[in-house]
């Protein structure tokens, strides 16, 4: 299993962290969806690499942005 971090712009409430789970998780191969509301971060486990511009585009679709990876 791959887990890949990321930090969301953006979010202030529990709906925020729903919507960003709800279309990440919705991306192909993604296994595991967590957010950190406090942190702003999101853990994306698959079976293997997802590319970046998806979990970008699937965050930019609830209506925040991704600013950062490792």
């Amino acid at each position: 299993m791959t887990t890949s971090t990321y930090t969301v712009k953006g979010m202030t409430c529990g709906h925020c962290v729903s919507s960003v789970k709800e279309e990440v998780g919705e991306v192909a191969g993604v296994s595991s969806v967590e957010v950190d509301l406090a942190t702003g971060l999101l853990t994306v486990g698959s079976d293997g690499p997802i590319d970046t511009d998806k979990i970008s585009s699937a965050v930019e679709d609830a209506g925040y942005e991704l600013v950062a990876s490792s």
